[in-house]
């Protein structure tokens, strides 16, 4: 059974840093592509990173570039997210998501639970 298991959210202060994770089972993780995204009342659902099969990486939202980095271990099934410089606009559930192929970023079949990420201001 797909499993994605988000983990590493909490409170960061202002300009302070954090690393999401991201733990995958049921599947074989280095096949598909995986993405993040994050949910607020005030946004809703927006995408923040992709990453394919390969470590290629198609995709970053405008308001993370240069402060977030997607990465995947591929040997220990785990998805990350890098985020440094936070501001109080990165609030939101992250969701970590599962690709249904491998070089396709915007198609999704299961999703994780999510992790709160709470930046102070």
């Amino acid at each position: 059974q797909v499993q994605l298991v988000e983990s590493g959210g909490g409170l960061a202060q202002f300009g302070g840093s954090l690393r999401l994770s991201c733990v995958a089972s049921g599947f074989t993780f280095s096949n598909y592509a995986m993405s993040w995204a994050r949910q607020t009342p005030g946004k809703g659902l927006e995408w923040v990173s992709a990453i394919y099969r390969d470590g290629t990486v198609p995709y970053y939202t405008d308001s993370v570039k240069g402060r977030f980095t997607i990465s995947r271990d591929n040997a220990v099934n785990t998805l990350y997210l890098q985020m440094n410089s936070l501001k109080s606009e990165d609030t939101a559930v992250y969701y970590c998501a599962k690709g249904s192929s491998g070089s396709n970023w915007g198609e999704y079949d299961y999703w994780g639970q999510g992790t709160q990420v709470t930046v102070s201001s």
